[in-house]
């Protein structure tokens, strides 16, 4: 985040869910924002203003009418100081409330009079979510910008088992920290993004593939999405939680990968291939599972698609960038692949370090240009060497013009 601390003005409404804001908050809160909370008055039977006022530091507002603590009319003030209001959870009466221009109380005139991003995440019983009304004042809003995060599905307070059952609030807190991003500027880009490990069958239980999690691809997709791409992520067989906002693609062989990639490829503008491909696979696929007769066996490998050299081949105007995992030569043997294969960029990273690389959060890694200047990036998190990597690109690109 920037040093400018954001604010959010979370919107509590009377529901059984109110309780799960607590959590939005918290982890709101522990990421640097400043939180607002504007609870409505059945809120306040579910949940005490004391929880949510010890939890966001601030004092909470309900009544409208109640005498301020400092001289200014409270919805507007909440409304101009908002970065984002966020509804948690919103019942099918604040949703009808706002699609019809209804503004009674202190939360209603703060979403009216706003000129924030305001998102809704809805909880209520699966037939109130369903019911043509509500599903007409959630489509009109949605018609006017208002973002939603749709419910899951499960049991509900009631009883009753379904949709309408108030989305994961860590995944909310996520869906809020994207959408406050400080840096958007791939707005208007289209970034594909290709991860994790691909796998080549010997028979029907054997395989060969490596050891890529996947982390830095995912990384390199939740940073685009959050700085404003529109984002395609092509991955193999992972054991990551797929990011939100992004157009995903499950892969598992090369040859699928190549497909997914060629598919889009053309119209992307910025393609960064950190996936770990199989150089190469089985020359003969088996059938039936290979018994084992003999003390060796002996399994001949015939060289698959380098997809990379591919794209390199057909790129245009997009910038294209690599990965070099290396276990030796690090910086030779990176800068032969960038010339090789046509790279904008080679990201070239030792993978003999016990605590970067494969499956570990962090990396520490050397950002190679096609004019061969260099930038050495110390150990850091996976996702701060994708936003120092978009850095550079989106850098380039303004050069460009």
């Amino acid at each position: 985040m920037s040093d400018h601390k954001k604010t959010v003005v979370v919107g509590v409404t009377g529901g059984i869910a109110a309780y799960k804001a607590l959590d939005v908050v918290s982890r709101l809160k522990k990421k640097g924002f400043e939180i607002n909370v504007v609870m409505t008055r059945s809120a306040t039977e579910f949940v005490t203003p004391l929880s949510f006022q010890t939890i966001s530091q601030n004092l909470v507002n309900v009544d409208m009418f109640q005498e301020p603590k400092a001289w200014e009319i409270q919805h507007i003030s909440l409304a101009k100081k908002a970065d984002l209001v966020a509804v948690v959870p919103a019942t099918a009466n604040l949703i009808g409330k706002i699609s019809n221009g209804i503004a009674d109380d202190l939360l209603t005139t703060t979403i009216m009079a706003t000129k924030a991003p305001v998102i809704f995440a809805p909880a209520m019983n699966t037939n109130m979510y369903k019911n043509p009304i509500v599903q007409d004042n959630v489509n009109k809003l949605m018609k006017f910008g208002y973002e939603f995060i749709k419910p899951a599905s499960g049991r509900l307070a009631c009883g009753d088992s379904g949709e309408g059952k108030l989305e994961d609030t860590g995944f909310i807190a996520q869906v809020i920290e994207s959408m406050l991003y400080d840096i958007k500027d791939l707005r208007g880009k289209r970034v594909l993004v290709t991860a994790g490990p691909t796998m080549e069958d010997i028979d029907p239980v054997r395989y060969i593939t490596n050891r890529s999690s996947g982390k830095m691809g995912y990384s390199i997709a939740e940073e685009a999405r959050d700085r404003g791409a529109e984002v395609t992520l092509v991955s193999g067989p992972t054991n990551l939680s797929i990011p939100f906002g992004v157009k995903f693609v499950r892969v598992r062989t090369n040859e699928e990968m190549l497909n997914a990639v060629l598919e889009k490829f053309e119209s992307q503008d910025i393609v960064v291939k950190a996936a770990a491909v199989s150089d190469y696979k089985p020359k003969v696929y088996s059938q039936k599972k290979i018994k084992k007769n003999e003390d060796e066996f002996l399994l001949p490998l015939t060289k698959d698609v380098d997809i990379l050299r591919k794209l390199g081949k057909l790129k245009k105007s997009q910038v294209l960038v690599g990965f070099a995992a290396e276990s030796n030569d690090l910086i030779e043997n990176a800068e032969k692949k960038l010339k090789n294969k046509n790279l904008d960029y080679i990201i070239a990273n030792d993978i003999t370090g016990t605590d970067t690389g494969f499956a570990s959060n962090n990396n520490k890694v050397t950002i190679i240009f096609k004019n061969g200047d260099k930038i050495n990036l110390d150990k850091m998190n996976k996702r701060e060497v994708a936003r120092k990597l978009f850095n550079i690109v989106t850098s380039g690109l303004s050069s460009r013009v």
